[in-house]
């Protein structure tokens, strides 16, 4: 896990057109054509109210779009459960500490999914540390260090705001 890598191991990097990859004038919960397996998704969430259902509603159906869901076994049920819980927690994150989620981004091919939450935000997310389970409120970036691949922050240069994305592990 690395929160000062602009982007994950492996070459990935930000996308090509900003953290979105998509055209500006692209519809709001359109989904893009695929390009060489890999499928994306966007939802523009500035200025909604009630963005944490609807980010999981909008990532729901995209995964069943995918082929995550129906699940046919645990492992799968459970690797679709967990990337609701990173989109949700990414959400309330930028609903908390950043004045509100712009857009919600997933991109899926068949072995990770990529999901990045875009804020207007300037803070820098992080786990609490130490972790106190017991204690409420806190546990978000610590959830998400734990279930994902990797996770980090993306910013460009003379804009305000940041992309926060996390990529788990598509089930076997």
């Amino acid at each position: 896990m690395s929160t000062t890598r602009p982007y994950p191991p492996g070459d990935r990097g930000p996308e090509p057109s900003g953290a979105s990859g998509m055209s500006e004038g692209a519809a709001p919960d359109e989904p893009s054509a695929s390009t060489g397996g890999r499928q994306v998704r966007r939802l523009r969430l500035r200025g909604e109210s009630g963005v944490v259902p609807l980010a999981r509603d909008f990532t729901r159906q995209a995964l069943y779009v995918w082929g995550w869901l129906p699940a046919a076994t645990a492992d799968r049920r459970a690797a679709a459960e967990d990337v609701l819980l990173v989109v949700s927690e990414l959400v309330t994150n930028a609903c908390l500490h950043a004045e509100g989620p712009d857009e919600l981004f997933l991109a899926c091919d068949r072995k990770v999914i990529r999901v990045e939450v875009s804020d207007r935000g300037g803070g820098q997310p992080a786990p609490r540390t130490p972790h106190r389970a017991g204690r409420p409120g806190g546990h978000g970036m610590f959830i998400v260090q734990r279930l994902c691949l990797d996770w980090g922050v993306v910013r460009t240069a003379g804009a305000a705001g940041k992309t926060v994305w996390a990529e788990l592990g598509a089930p076997a």
